[in-house]
C-alpha cells in the first residue's frame, strides 16, 4: 500500500471561514489555498448567496492538515458524528491555552485532566460543532 497521508476533511454549513478564524487564533493553524465557490472556472451558474462560501481550503495545525469546506445550501451538514480530531501537545501550557481558546462558544464535555496512562486528557465540541480531543503526555518521574 501506498498511502502518503491520512487528514480529516471537515464539512460545514456555510460557517467555514469562521471555523478558520477561530483554529487560526486558538491553535495557531495557517490556512492556504483558499477556492471559493464563486472560484470555479466555466459557465456552471453561481448564485449569490453560494459565492463566497469556502468551496476547498487546506488548513495547517502543526506538522498536520486538516482540508475544509462549506456545503451547499440545501445539502444537510451532519452536526454530529462518531468522529473526533485528535490533537498531541508537547507541554501542558500551551495545550490548555488552545483548549480554552478553542473551547470558547462551544462545550466542554470532559474538561483537562490527568489520566491514567500517563497524559493530560480533555475533550471538547467546538462552537461549530466539530468534536477535539486533547492530549499531552506527562513527564515520567
Amino acid at each position: 500500500m501506498s498511502i502518503k497521508s491520512l487528514n480529516p476533511y471537515l464539512m460545514f454549513d456555510g460557517t467555514a471561514e469562521k471555523a478558520i478564524k477561530l483554529y487560526e487564533r486558538a491553535l495557531g493553524a495557517k490556512c492556504e489555498g483558499v477556492m471559493r465557490y464563486g472560484d470555479v472556472p466555466g459557465d456552471a451558474p453561481c448564485p449569490g448567496e453560494v459565492k463566497d462560501r469556502i468551496l476547498h481550503a487546506t488548513v495547517h495545525v502543526g506538522p498536520s492538515v486538516i482540508m475544509v469546506s462549506d456545503g451547499m445550501p440545501g445539502t444537510p451538514v451532519a452536526k454530529e458524528s462518531n468522529t473526533e480530531v485528535c490533537l498531541h501537545f508537547d507541554d501542558v501550557e500551551s495545550m490548555a491555552k488552545a483548549f480554552d481558546a478553542l473551547a470558547a462558544g462551544g462545550k466542554v464535555t470532559s474538561p483537562l485532566q490527568d489520566m491514567f496512562w500517563g497524559a493530560r486528557f480533555g475533550t471538547l465540541t467546538d462552537a461549530f460543532g466539530i468534536r477535539w480531543m486533547f492530549n499531552c503526555d506527562l513527564q515520567k518521574a
